[in-house]
């Protein structure tokens, strides 16, 4: 598969995955998880760790300090508790620490699954959409931008 029809499975599958956290609808959070999934783990991972970047960027322009991080966590759990039974709130801390470009906890916790990936980003997407008030898709276009920027500027 090309890498532009790869893009636009993920960003189909990510936009889902998204509405279905936001509608709090199981069923077909797993169905987009489970597109994700069936897509290039590394891209899913590194277009997922983007757009919840540009989203903590943009929620907290003037930086992200540990507190932050853990209200961010915090609201996102309580939200997701009660119709979410599988919620791990350690794969949601290495999304989170993940998309800030801190690997330290990856020393001490296993990297999450691309399963558990593609079942919780959105979870985490979609909390933060909630304060930004704008569209997944938004975040989604620049994410596949920015990627394909830094792979052609990776190109020898």
């Amino acid at each position: 598969m090309n890498s532009a029809r790869v893009a636009r499975a993920i960003s189909q599958a990510t936009t889902g995955a998204v509405e279905a956290a936001r509608a709090q609808d199981l069923p077909a959070l797993d169905r987009a998880a489970a597109e994700l999934v069936g897509n290039s783990p590394e891209q899913v991972g590194l277009v997922l760790g983007a757009v919840l970047r540009m989203l903590l960027e943009e929620t907290h322009p003037d930086g992200l300090a540990g507190e932050d991080v853990q209200a961010v966590l915090e609201r996102c759990a309580r939200t997701n508790i009660g119709w979410f039974a599988d919620l791990d709130v350690s794969v949601l801390a290495l999304l989170l620490t993940g998309a800030l470009g801190v690997h330290q906890m990856a020393e001490e916790m296993p990297p999450a699954d691309p399963a558990a990936v593609a079942r919780h980003a959105p979870l985490l997407v979609a909390d933060l959409l909630a304060v930004t008030g704008r569209p997944v898709g938004d975040y989604l276009d620049a994410a596949l931008t920015e990627i394909a920027v830094s792979e052609t500027m990776e190109l020898p």
